[in-house]
């Protein structure tokens, strides 16, 4: 257990930043979930739509740390090739 106040705040900290990024982490999930199921309907309009609105997510998820660049750019790569596949 943290002892030195050094310790303990950082302790603080990590607690704090956990409950940041698991708040995005869920954001960004939610978003990719839309696509996902916009994809299993067949609708390709809505597909589309719900992959823009996911990027912007997935990319916002990278600065912040969350994600891996290569992370998001897969799923982003994979994603745009099954909508494309809708038509």
């Amino acid at each position: 257990m943290a002892n030195s106040p050094q310790a303990k705040k950082r302790a603080r900290q990590n607690e704090a930043r956990f409950q940041v990024n698991k708040a995005r982490r869920s954001r960004i999930r939610t978003y990719l979930r839309k696509v996902e199921e916009a994809i299993a309907s067949g609708d390709q309009a809505a597909a589309t739509a719900a992959l823009k609105e996911a990027q912007p997510e997935l990319m916002r998820g990278v600065t912040k740390g969350v994600l891996h660049k290569n992370t998001a750019a897969r799923k982003m790569s994979r994603l745009a090739s099954r909508v494309k596949a809708l038509g």
